[in-house]
């Protein structure tokens, strides 16, 4: 479970990120959260993982205070929540493979992850992870060569490696075109629902929303102003998130296949 209770950021300048949030995500669930840019949404997932400490109130993971949380604490909370970045962030000169096991540094002593000296079983748990997305041929191959739908499903996969709970997906298909969009959204949809891993995306397209959005949090001006199902989210609840009609910058162009 995550729990945010009357959780607040702000920023230097005064930019309120996040006001006085109340939000309960259950174990399991597949959350996506919209909003327009500046809506609070990627502070909101920082948060959760402490990336982005809170101004006032308390966001909890399985019960332990992020904000509470002492250094060897919060590592131990980061390391069951793996999170996928909109940049890919893969070191782009070495494998696919080592990129999967920078998931496993938390359980890796340093000296083995200098030398690059895994244990058998977090390769394993590295090829499983790379198995799971579909892109297991291209273990060996460098990162660099890779399209920007493959990067990010070695994301996916350095983010299962680590083994974790939780999901953190910061916009994961904003570089993406329209039919990888929806290939990275099934692969973070089936991996819900095949392994019980809560999992919180931030999204634009607010068709892709409610395509993959079991529930839909809604984002503006720091504050929730929408918490309920897809199949609610009719076009004046997105008026509501964005103040304003929707255009064609707020939609994918290619349906769901």
């Amino acid at each position: 479970m995550i729990e945010f209770d009357k959780a607040s950021v702000t920023y230097p300048g005064g930019v309120q990120a996040l006001v006085d949030l109340d939000l309960i995500i259950e174990a399991g669930q597949l959350v996506v959260i919209v909003g327009l840019s500046g809506a609070g949404k990627s502070t909101l997932i920082r948060a959760i993982n402490g990336l982005v400490p809170l101004s006032g109130g308390t966001v909890r993971v399985d019960g332990r205070d992020v904000g509470r949380a002492s250094g060897r604490e919060l590592r131990a909370i980061r390391s069951r929540v793996g999170m996928i970045f909109q940049t890919f962030n893969l070191v782009k000169r070495t494998s696919v493979l080592n990129n999967v096991l920078m998931g496993r540094l938390h359980a890796t002593p340093t000296w083995r992850s200098m030398i690059g000296w895994y244990r058998r079983r977090d390769i394993e748990l590295a090829m499983q992870a790379l198995e799971r997305v579909g892109i297991v041929e291209k273990a060996y191959v460098r990162a660099a060569n890779l399209s920007g739908g493959q990067q990010q499903r070695v994301g996916i996969a350095r983010a299962l490696a680590q083994d974790p709970k939780i999901i953190l997906a910061d916009e994961p298909v904003a570089s993406l075109d329209p039919p990888t969009s929806h290939v990275v959204m099934r692969d973070l949809q089936r991996i819900n629902h095949e392994l019980g891993m809560t999992t919180v995306v931030n999204l634009h397209f607010l068709d892709l929303a409610k395509v993959y959005g079991e529930r839909i949090i809604g984002m503006r001006g720091g504050r929730l102003v929408y918490d309920g199902t897809a199949h609610d989210a009719n076009e004046q609840v997105f008026r509501d998130i964005y103040g304003r009609s929707l255009t064609a910058d707020d939609v994918l162009d290619s349906p769901a296949a």
